[in-house]
């Protein structure tokens, strides 16, 4: 009788622990951060591109201590999304160049977390581009690459670089990644769309690629795509669909933050009265398997829309982006967008 009831006692500590101890190891996630961070320039004048705004001779009046809030408001915005845990991966589009990265890593309050960088130089007219940080204990990279954007219907225009990047995730899974900043809508969304849809084109085209090569690889495609889910450049063209309303296939590609699309006050960017999602995160259908290793969600979606990131919106009423500048009167404020960010989880 003892002895059955010391077996009853070893048995139930037993499932008691591993009860304990599973749910704590998957709640560790794989963070994945993306952020316009709006105009990061550094101080000096590139003869190479049209940056003189951003110089302390230039409109804006921009200085090394502006320049150091900048690189500090990034930082605290990374440090707040991570929460307890640093996110492993952070997008950034609008960043000027290799200095700018530089200071965000090693001369912010960052600069204990270990974060490296992956940056190419892009033909963009004023020197803006995209960039990765990622920490290598969680992500090492593999490859890297700029897939260079032209325009049929403008040879001589220049955009920036869609940023290609291969990796292991949490030492045992690849992860391609492509962060992206499309062109703006600047001169009217129609007048603008034909580049955006170019852009998507050729984005489609390297995917198309990779699951040629193999159909299970898990893509993340990440970025201010300045078009919203429902946008021919992103649904049609990209063809990335709803998870919601459509058969998860490994292949296809899947919009996590269609779900946010035309929902009210809620976005990512305010436009005059309107709230609106143009920072995506796509994911491709084996990272929503699930029997998937390495997997996400649409649940672990999220926009990062702390109360220090938001000002009352004056105008428009309701609230706006806490930004650098209010027309040209500098505010000392973050960015025009929100972050994003997902989870995934290892099994």
């Amino acid at each position: 009788m003892r002895k059955s009831i010391f077996l009853y006692f070893l048995l139930s500590m037993y499932w008691l622990t591993q009860w304990l101890i599973v749910p704590c190891y998957a709640e560790i996630p794989f963070r994945v951060m993306c952020y316009n961070v709006e105009n990061a320039f550094d101080c000096e004048n590139d003869s190479l591109t049209n940056d003189d705004d951003f110089t302390p001779q230039g409109a804006y009046h921009w200085t090394p201590k502006k320049f150091k809030l900048k690189i500090s408001n990034i930082a605290k915005v990374i440090t707040a999304v991570g929460q307890f845990t640093p996110p492993s991966i952070v997008g950034l589009c609008e960043i000027e160049n290799e200095s700018v990265l530089k200071s965000l890593v090693y001369f912010s309050p960052l600069r204990n977390l270990n974060y490296k960088y992956v940056h190419y130089d892009s033909p963009d007219k004023r020197g803006i581009d995209v960039a990765l940080l990622y920490r290598p204990e969680q992500f090492r990279v593999l490859s890297s690459a700029p897939i260079g954007v032209s325009f049929a219907s403008a040879p001589f225009s220049t955009t920036r670089d869609i940023l290609y990047v291969k990796g292991i995730a949490m030492y045992t899974d690849t992860l391609h990644i492509f962060v992206c900043h499309f062109p703006s809508r600047l001169g009217g969304e129609l007048e603008s769309e034909d580049r955006r849809i170019e852009v998507s084109r050729i984005l489609r085209k390297q995917v198309d690629s990779l699951f040629l090569a193999s159909p299970t690889s898990t893509m993340l495609l990440m970025g201010d795509f300045n078009d919203y889910p429902t946008n021919t450049s992103l649904f049609s063209i990209l063809q990335a669909q709803d998870p919601q309303n459509a058969i998860i296939r490994p292949y296809g590609l899947y919009n996590l933050y269609y779900q946010y699309h035309n929902k009210p006050n809620i976005g990512t960017h305010k436009h005059a009265t309107e709230w609106g999602v143009l920072d995506q995160m796509i994911v491709s259908g084996n990272a929503l398997q699930p029997d998937a290793f390495f997997y996400t969600s649409e649940q672990s979606a999220k926009i990062f829309d702390a109360e220090f990131l938001l000002i009352d919106d004056e105008t428009y009423f309701g609230k706006k982006t806490f930004r650098t500048y209010l027309g040209m009167k500098y505010i000392g404020g973050f960015a025009d967008h929100l972050p994003i960010y997902i989870d995934f989880f290892q099994r």
